[in-house]
């Protein structure tokens, strides 16, 4: 993918409203498909079409977590921030994630 279908493709992504409201709700707390759907008020059907696309470009990680019945997914917001510059060739965009508290755990110890 060129550097200008990625600023499309990312610019188009985010300019989906359930989208944001998707990476607004998860950025303090994972939730579940079903909780992003009460408080974005769209399907469950809609809320994994968007995580499938946020996913694949690393910006919605998802944790399995055990439970009485089993085990379910939910979703944390991996973006942090997205800045897009515009240079003498074009734009450029840069994608800064937040770490998973797994992550930063891991870089503390190997750190010692």
């Amino acid at each position: 993918m060129s550097a200008d279908d990625e600023v499309e493709s990312l610019a188009a992504l985010l300019a989906d409203d359930t989208v944001r409201c998707l990476l607004l709700a998860t950025r303090g707390e994972p939730l579940s498909a079903a909780e992003i759907a009460d408080r974005c008020g769209v399907s469950e059907t809609t809320v994994y079409r968007r995580i499938e696309e946020l996913t694949a470009r690393d910006l919605v990680v998802e944790h399995t977590e055990l439970d009485d019945g089993g085990h379910h997914s939910t979703y944390e917001a991996a973006l942090d921030r997205v800045t897009v510059d515009v240079t003498d060739d074009g734009f450029e965009v840069s994608v800064e994630r937040r770490d998973s508290m797994a992550d930063a755990f891991t870089r503390l110890i190997e750190d010692l």
